[in-house]
């Protein structure tokens, strides 16, 4: 790999701390004493083969999976265990693989449906801002759901994530599926939205897309977390790029 990196950011507040999660579906032991942490306006990329407990984790911090073991605190409120509702109002926003839009809702209806305040009733993302930043959706803000290109689709799904004025913005699968120039699209834009604050944890398989996106990459092998370090440190570790990433 040889690219342009991008710039290494000073330190800034610690938002999301996850500590020594133990998640398990059944008998199957998913995650394995993971401690992850984000911090504002920090772009996180999620990396791993197929099966490795990527999603797992993101589903765990959401509060879609409750973990049997380890701690969550989000902006320094333990919030173990609280239900996805929960952790949305307390500043948590997910797009999740295959994007979960309202099929039968207009756009507009889409966004409409998800809007609310984030913590201390703070309005950063109206729909007129997300109008603004996917310029597409406004012009197809009556077609309905279903009536979308897969691209729109992802498009609408993160519009309807900051609807809810998240802190920390979590993507599965981010670009999965699309044609590069809206692959892209979406690469700005998470560029746009770190710029605001927000703190963005992204799982994708375009390691060279998320090498210019992310400040720091987290890379989970069979649950656990077996490298940590910024696009510098993982750019110049070719062998676990190849031992972790490699097909």
């Amino acid at each position: 790999m040889n690219m342009p990196l991008p710039p290494s950011s000073g330190p800034q507040r610690e938002i999301l701390r996850a500590s020594e999660l133990d998640t398990f579906y059944g008998s199957s032991h998913i995650l394995r004493k993971v401690t992850f942490t984000a911090r504002r306006g920090e772009t996180i990329g999620l990396l791993g083969r197929n099966g490795m407990g990527k999603t797992t984790l993101l589903r765990t911090l959401m509060g879609l999976v409750k973990p049997r073991r380890g701690t969550i605190h989000l902006d320094d409120i333990d919030r173990t265990g609280a239900r996805a509702s929960i952790m949305a109002r307390a500043g948590l926003g997910f797009v999740p693989e295959g994007r979960g839009i309202f099929p039968n809702l207009s756009v507009a209806e889409n966004l409409m449906f998800a809007q609310r305040p984030g913590r201390d009733h703070r309005i950063d993302w109206t729909p007129a801002a997300i109008y603004a930043l996917f310029p597409r959706l406004a012009e197809r803000r009556r077609h309905w759901g279903n009536q979308l290109s897969g691209g729109e689709q992802q498009m609408l799904s993160i519009g309807r994530a900051l609807l809810s004025n998240p802190e920390v913005l979590l993507i599965d699968e981010a670009t999965e599926g699309l044609a590069p120039q809206m692959r892209a699209v979406i690469w700005e834009t998470l560029r746009l939205i770190a710029q605001k604050s927000v703190a963005i944890v992204v799982v994708d398989k375009n390691l060279d897309d998320l090498m210019h996106l992310c400040d720091r990459h987290v890379i989970l092998n069979k649950g656990e977390i077996v490298f940590e370090g910024s696009s510098q440190a993982l750019q110049a570790d070719p062998e676990s790029v190849a031992r972790w990433l490699g097909v």
